[in-house]
């Protein structure tokens, strides 16, 4: 079952009158479970796809649905509920409050949910064990490493428990060896707890963890592969 469809996704901005295609009305779709990267190089327009697939943008023109919702339907709150209910992200800068622990950090989402503390708590928990930081709940971010902060915020992104993460350069900060442990991370929740992972990247090597590519190139998409095999990262 499809839970991403997108159908003729445009999206025009105008800067200083200047008309500017970011994306020339795409088509595809992501069913359930999958793990897909999607690669492009810079201006290609995998960020203004990875804006509207997470609902941070809608499309000038075209249908983008989630979960048979048509976001281009959806108010400002609407927009907000469904990142918030659908969507775990994960960035590159990893996006933590450095003043609060990594338990605190993990809560965070549910506190636009109204969740109670003692429930936030719990939940929090369980995701810091589900990426083997349950020990370290208490740290700050300025008291883990690149790796460890990283886990965190897919312990965030997880909290909800989402159908879709949405992964931005999430390996970017981090050197190979701490690049693998988050990537074979990923691959766990797609394969053991049926997340659908959707990944956007410029490294060949950290795409070949997914299982299916797609290459943006100048507002459209130029290919459309599975992935045979993946090797991991030399």
């Amino acid at each position: 079952m499809a839970l991403i469809e997108a159908e003729g996704v445009r999206k025009v901005y105008r800067m200083d009158g200047v008309t500017v295609e970011a994306l020339k009305g795409v088509t595809f779709s992501i069913n359930e479970g999958e793990f897909v990267a999607i690669m492009g190089p810079s201006g290609s327009g995998k960020s203004t796809l990875m804006h509207i697939l997470g609902c941070l943008d809608v499309p000038t023109s075209g249908r983008y649905l989630l979960g048979g919702v048509d976001v281009g339907s959806l108010s400002r709150d609407g927009l907000a509920g469904i990142r918030n209910s659908k969507i775990g992200f994960v960035f590159q800068g990893f996006n933590l409050l450095q003043r609060m622990s990594a338990l605190e950090n993990v809560e965070l989402p549910m506190l636009y949910g109204g969740v109670p503390s003692r429930e936030r708590a719990e939940k929090a928990l369980a995701a810091l064990k589900t990426v083997g930081l349950e020990e370290r709940k208490g740290h700050r971010p300025n008291q883990l490493s690149g790796g460890q902060q990283q886990r965190v915020a897919i312990a965030r992104a997880l909290v909800n428990d989402p159908p879709l993460i949405l992964a931005d350069e999430p390996t970017g900060n981090l050197d190979t060896k701490t690049s693998v442990e988050v990537m074979e991370l990923l691959v766990s929740l797609n394969e053991e707890h049926g997340k659908t992972i959707v990944l956007v990247t410029h490294e060949p090597d950290i795409a070949s963890f997914s299982k299916r590519i797609i290459r943006v190139l100048d507002g459209s998409i130029s290919s459309d592969e599975v992935v045979i095999k993946h090797d991991g990262i030399a």
